[in-house]
């Protein structure tokens, strides 16, 4: 195989290498929440940096139960929860300022048997006034704990095309914690404030519909953020995309769980927040400036911050969020239609591979492995920055974890296959420099390297080896007769005839001219005598071609010498196999001679 062909192969190999790998590993269960909760942490990484230059809507006020509010709440009341009558003079109060909405994320669970009249306050005002939302929970209790109640027919949805919720069975609840029944019968401004966690308990999603009972039902974020962008339907559909379009400037684009994916203003605290104690000393002395300056026009959320009231979040720009906090983000994102869209599995796949594409280049087009290292790093880090502005500019979520992994992968086999080739080069290079290119035996040069090797490894360890030197019988006249070209061919084929005789470990070379010569490592001059006459015998029995077409035979005579009994040095025993080889033509060639006369001359 050429180069060419062998370097088109390593990248094919390499590659399906790669892509084989990198499937493997995503088809394993362990593996592939692993990558995803690696994803998740880039996303909030993205968030934490982007959410810095986002700002909240200033239509959004949050009244919230701090510390506080809570301890003036004791204090004036002996307990918490308040009253419901406290709730109900809030929205008295607040109602003078002509607020937007006021959006309780309170849970106002039956009614009190020892205070009727504190819920018959409350029920009338939430009643009587159209901009009042209150929640409700779903839940999964068993019916033996609780019975699951009846919701009203006003209160359902319907979804067209609802694949992406119906498939989530986390969207899907068996119960409800009913709220007090008059107001449950007696407002249609009542939605969820359900959220879910991810694996790692970070609210990164909200569910803006859930089913219950063989129907839809709100969130209250989305309830109430249609009403105020005097959107009014209560049937829904889902395209082919996975969107919810309620206009052409509102859309929700639901991951494939059913569910939306927030985009965070920043850490806790981003809204604008007016402790509850400071509305209520406000109220009490009719300071109607700070409630108008406050509260006119604006939507409200009243929720608990209070940390001994427990409704703390994690989500991904802090571990201390308000969970009356997640709700405004949740209305904020619907209102300036900013949710996170998600990029496709497809573009995923085919960014992850342009990473692992560029990143192979890199490791194959540099020789210097500072050059590809950095290269790497670089490709690395201008795709988190992409990702970053993609984010913070578009609200799309690229996936960060597929290509790095890809990446990596591609970058540790390229380098193999980097070195393959580099050391395949290497034995090229080596060989060519070695090998003599007519017989394809060694060369003189690597001959005397391994005569000098083999004589320092025999006298490390006291031990033998052998030389056998050969040449072709009369083969100038053999050249005159035929042909230098039909000599060369000869000279071709009784090396690889030698070479086929001999053990792999054996190390045949082209001495020069028609003479070759074989090294015999760990051989004693019996052995070597006998691998002389077995190389002998086959040459003289083989039929070789000539480069007319025709056939001759040729033979050969050869000459043995051994370390230690014919010499130490490579001078010594190639001189002794010399006067071997002159005995054995003077003999009448075609043989082997292993002891020669201390007077026989060499040619």
């Amino acid at each position: 195989m050429n180069k060419k062909l062998w370097i088109k192969f390593a990248y094919i190999s390499a590659s399906l290498l790669i892509l084989g790998v990198f499937l493997y590993l995503i088809s394993i269960p362990l593996t592939r929440d692993f990558l995803n909760k690696i994803e998740n942490t880039t996303f909030d990484l993205r968030q934490n940096i982007v959410s810095k230059h986002k700002k909240t809507s200033d239509k959004i006020v949050i009244v919230d139960v701090n510390d506080a509010s809570y301890e003036y709440i004791i204090d004036k009341y002996g307990s918490w929860p308040a009253p419901r009558v406290f709730w109900a003079n809030l929205i008295t109060n607040l109602e003078p300022s002509k607020p937007g909405m006021m959006i309780f994320d309170l849970l106002f669970l039956k009614r009190y048997i020892s205070d009727g009249n504190s819920d018959l306050e409350l029920i009338n005002a939430v009643n009587n006034n159209k901009n009042v939302y209150v929640s409700m929970n779903l839940d999964n209790y068993p019916s033996e704990v609780r019975i699951p109640p009846k919701l009203p027919r006003t209160l359902q949805n319907s979804i067209k095309n609802d694949f992406l919720i119906k498939q989530n069975p986390d969207l899907s609840y068996s119960n409800c914690r009913p709220i007090i029944d008059e107001i449950l019968n007696g407002t249609k401004n009542i939605g969820l404030i359900n959220v879910q966690r991810d694996k790692d308990g970070i609210i990164r999603t909200m569910p803006p519909f859930s089913y219950y009972d063989g129907a839809y039902y709100k969130h209250l974020t989305i309830l109430a953020g249609l009403d105020y962008l005097n959107i009014d339907n209560n049937t829904f559909t889902m395209n082919s995309n996975g969107e919810i379009v309620f206009d052409k400037n509102h859309t929700l684009p639901l991951t494939k769980e059913g569910k939306v994916i927030l985009n965070w203003y920043g850490p806790e605290w981003s809204f604008n927040y007016v402790p509850l104690w400071k509305v209520v000393n406000a109220a009490e002395k009719n300071d109607r400036k700070f409630l108008d300056d406050n509260f006119k026009n604006k939507i409200i959320f009243i929720g608990v911050t209070a940390n001994s009231l427990s409704d703390i979040k994690s989500t991904p720009v802090s571990y201390m969020f308000p969970g009356v906090e997640v709700q405004a983000t949740f209305l904020n994102n619907l209102l300036d239609n900013n949710f996170i869209k998600k990029t496709g599995i497809f573009f995923n796949i085919f960014i992850a591979l342009l990473m692992a594409v560029l990143t192979g280049f890199g490791v194959m087009k540099f020789k210097a492995p500072l050059k590809s290292v950095l290269l790497f790093f670089a490709l690395q880090a201008g795709y988190f920055i992409i990702s970053i502005l993609l984010m913070g500019a578009f609200n799309i979520w690229v996936n960060l974890t597929a290509p790095f992994v890809l990446s990596i992968l591609t970058f540790a086999i390229a380098y193999i296959v980097k070195y393959l080739i580099t050391s395949r080069d290497y034995e090229h290079t080596y060989k060519l420099a070695v090998t003599d290119g007519l017989t394809e035996m060694y060369n003189h040069r690597y001959f005397q390297e391994q005569m000098t090797n083999n004589i320092q490894t025999a006298k490390r360890y006291n031990g033998v080896f052998s030389l056998i030197m050969v040449d072709i019988d009369f083969f100038k006249k053999f050249n005159d007769t035929y042909g230098h070209q039909s000599g060369d061919a000869v000279l071709r084929q009784v090396a690889q005839t030698i070479k086929r005789n001999i053990r792999s470990t054996d190390i045949p070379c082209r001495y020069g001219g028609e003479e070759m010569s074989v090294i015999l490592t760990n051989t004693n001059k019996e052995d070597a005598v006998k691998t002389a006459i077995k190389i002998c015998e086959a040459v003289r029995n083989k039929e070789f071609e000539l480069a007319t077409g025709d056939w001759t035979h040729v033979t050969i005579s050869l000459g043995v010498a051994s370390m230690p009994e014919n010499g130490d040095t490579t001078e010594k025993l190639i001189e002794y196999a010399d006067k071997c080889l002159y005995v054995a033509k003077r003999n009448g060639r075609n043989q082997v001679i292993s002891d020669a006369p201390e007077d026989t001359p060499t040619e």
